[in-house]
């Protein structure tokens, strides 16, 4: 069905974060299908489905979040690359991280902003 949940979702993962979101879903083939699947269906079938919130808004949201977390590097380059896919600008995220220090502390907010030299540096070459 086409208009199924896992469908929903994989159309915009697509679009969010192209190449990368795919790269995370074959990895996880051989290991966990299930968790590939539930990564498509929730996140972005039934959340960034959603239409109360832009996908710029909802990948701020998320870059906050991830920052925040601290320990969540490879997740969030990859939001960071989403974010700058649909229209975030590089000095927006800076000030996102930046404010992170303030909620999260320093260590958070300076492994985010290195998070994110790294994704530029990457987009760059």
């Amino acid at each position: 069905m086409s208009d199924s949940r896992f469908d929903k979702g994989l159309k915009l993962l697509n679009e969010i974060d192209g190449e990368a979101g795919q790269n995370v879903i074959d990895s996880l083939q051989d290991i966990c299908p299930d968790l590939a699947r539930y990564t498509i269906e929730f996140p972005f079938g039934d959340i960034y489905a959603r239409t109360e919130l832009d996908l710029k808004s909802r990948e701020i949201a998320t870059v906050a979040a991830l920052t925040a977390l601290g320990h969540c590097a490879p997740q969030l380059k990859v939001h960071l690359n989403a974010a700058l896919n649909v229209g975030c600008s590089e000095q927006a995220l800076k000030e996102v991280i930046l404010q992170m220090a303030v909620y999260a502390g320093f260590p958070a907010a300076l492994n985010g902003m290195f998070a994110f030299k790294e994704v530029l540096a990457e987009r760059s070459a």
